[in-house]
C-alpha cells in the first residue's frame, strides 16, 4: 500500500490477547477492541537495519500496523491504547472493505487522514533520520494543519488553540441566534470577533 522495501516487511499478526496484557486496558477499551477491531497486523517496520534512513534520536524505529476494522469508525480510546502497549513509534493504518485511513501521534494527539480508496494512500518517506520521517509524516497526515516548518510540538499547541477557538466561536453564534436583549447580542458579538481576530492571527 505504501510502497515500501520488502527489507522493512514483517506481516505478523498481533493477537488481541498480547495487546490486553501489554496494555492497561480499562473493561470497556477492551470490549471495543473486541467489537471494533477484526485483526492487528504489524506490517513494517523502518529502522537503521531495514531501510537506508538512520535511527533518530527520539525515534529509534517506525513500525507500521495495519488495522481492519469491523465498522467504518473506531472509538477514540483505542489507538492510544495501543500506541502505549508498544515502545515505539507506530503509523496506524485503518482499513475497512476497500478503504483506508492513516492515523498517527504527536505529543499526544492523534492526526488522521480522510477516508479514502486503499490505494490512494500516498505517503512520502522524507527526511534524513527516523526523527525527520515521523515528523514528515505527521505533517502530511494532519492535512496542513502542522504546517511545513517550525517545532512540531508548537504546531500541535497551536492547532489545539485553533480548535477551542473555532468551538468557541461556534457556541458564540449559537448563542447570538437565541439572545434576545440587544445589550447582550452587542456584547456576545464583541466577544465573538475577538476571538475571530485571535483565530486569525493562529492562522
Amino acid at each position: 500500500m505504501l510502497g515500501l522495501p520488502r527489507t522493512t516487511e514483517v506481516n505478523r499478526r498481533v493477537a488481541k490477547e498480547k495487546l490486553y496484557a501489554n496494555a492497561t486496558l480499562t473493561p470497556q477499551t477492551r470490549d471495543v477492541i473486541k467489537d471494533q477491531i477484526e485483526s492487528v497486523v504489524w506490517r513494517n517496520k523502518l529502522s537503521d537495519s531495514t531501510i537506508a534512513i538512520s535511527a533518530g534520536e527520539t525515534v529509534k524505529e517506525l513500525q507500521i500496523f495495519d488495522i481492519r476494522l469491523r465498522q467504518r469508525e473506531l472509538d477514540k480510546r483505542v489507538l492510544p491504547a495501543i500506541a502505549k502497549a508498544i515502545p515505539y513509534k507506530i503509523l496506524f493504518i485503518l482499513v475497512y472493505g476497500d478503504e483506508a485511513q492513516a492515523q498517527i501521534e504527536v505529543s499526544g494527539t492523534f492526526y488522521g487522514t480522510d477516508w479514502m480508496p486503499m490505494n490512494n494512500i500516498a505517503l512520502k518517506l522524507e527526511g534524513l533520520n527516523l526523527d525527520a520521517v515521523y515528523e514528515n509524516l505527521a505533517r502530511q497526515i494532519s492535512g496542513g494543519r502542522l504546517g511545513s516548518e517550525g517545532n512540531i510540538e508548537e504546531a500541535v499547541e497551536i492547532d489545539k488553540r485553533r480548535q477551542k477557538l473555532e468551538r468557541d466561536i461556534a457556541a458564540l453564534e449559537k448563542k447570538l441566534l437565541r439572545e434576545k436583549q440587544f445589550n447582550r447580542q452587542v456584547e456576545l458579538n464583541g466577544e465573538s470577533k475577538r476571538l475571530r481576530a485571535e483565530l486569525e492571527g493562529l492562522r
